[in-house]
């Protein structure tokens, strides 16, 4: 401490992670590019993972020896607020992109305000979501779409269930009861892996008997575009509640200081959020 802040100590993970973040993405430039890139992508990508997994081991160790205090408590909130503030602004790119086409440009296709200019493009263009068969195009839309009252149902309530299974377990440690916390935390990290092989059914599905690819048209691009990355998110949340898992079992956390167990409870929560706006616009509407 200094003058009343704290001061860091010297640590050298922000430039290796940096530099492992940054031989990642040239290797995915170069596979983009030149198809010839994937040793040099996934080696980086083994870099980031090795270093956030250091990286974290180091706070935990700080944490575990008492080295913060309130202030650091509130810059790690502070921190995690933003993030999940840039993570909605994220999403809203994407649920923008899906909304402008849907209310905009199909029906501008479709004649809308054009006066009936759309005519000389395409005669018999059919202004509807998803665009199945758009004439005269080399992309074709897909042959079906998902009924939301199947998989998108199951996976929109596992979903649901797992923020009050987490709601429970979060309680349980605020109260002292880590025998509860570990047991309802261990269904939510079932639930998140239950989601997870599901969506893996779904896309085989798509695949397979719906003809919907990342080719099928603005239909497909938006679709996997939406779905894939709220998927990876999940995975990571699952991910990260399994390590909180482990800390708990180790008897890590303490009744009023567990920043880490709650900042993961954000994030799974905006994650459950993130799907039941999916479930809606993307599966029903």
């Amino acid at each position: 401490m200094s003058g009343g802040y704290y001061v860091p100590a010297t640590s050298r993970w922000p430039i290796l992670g940096s530099l492992a973040l940054g031989a990642m993405m040239v290797g995915t430039g170069i596979k983009l590019v030149y198809d010839t890139g994937t040793p040099f992508m996934l080696i980086g990508m083994a870099c980031v993972i090795t270093v956030m997994g250091l990286w974290f081991r180091d706070v935990i160790h700080e944490s575990m020896s008492g080295l913060y205090d309130a202030q650091m408590d509130r810059s790690f909130r502070w921190g995690m607020g933003w993030f999940i503030f840039s993570e909605v602004m994220f999403f809203a790119a994407f649920f923008g992109a899906l909304f402008y086409v849907r209310t905009f440009a199909i029906p501008w296709l479709g004649g809308e305000g054009a006066k009936g200019v759309s005519a000389l493009l395409w005669p018999e263009f059919v202004a509807q979501w998803p665009l199945f068969n758009p004439p005269d195009s080399a992309v074709p839309g897909p042959e079906r779409v998902f009924s939301p009252w199947q998989l998108p149902l199951v996976n929109t309530l596992i979903l649901v269930t797992s923020s009050i299974t987490l709601t429970v377990a979060h309680e349980a440690l605020k109260l002292g009861e880590r025998k509860t916390c570990r047991n309802w935390l261990a269904g939510t990290v079932l639930l998140g892996c239950c989601f997870i092989v599901i969506q893996g059914v779904e896309y085989y599905e798509a695949y397979h008997h719906y003809g919907i690819t990342l080719e099928a048209g603005i239909f497909g691009a938006t679709f996997f575009i939406l779905t894939g990355f709220h998927g990876v998110h999940v995975i990571v949340g699952t991910i990260i509640l399994a390590c909180m898992l482990v800390r708990i079992w180790k008897g890590h956390f303490a009744n009023d200081h567990h920043f880490g167990f709650e900042a993961s409870c954000w994030y799974w929560h905006f994650v459950d959020v993130v799907w039941v706006g999916l479930f809606i616009f993307v599966y029903v509407f």
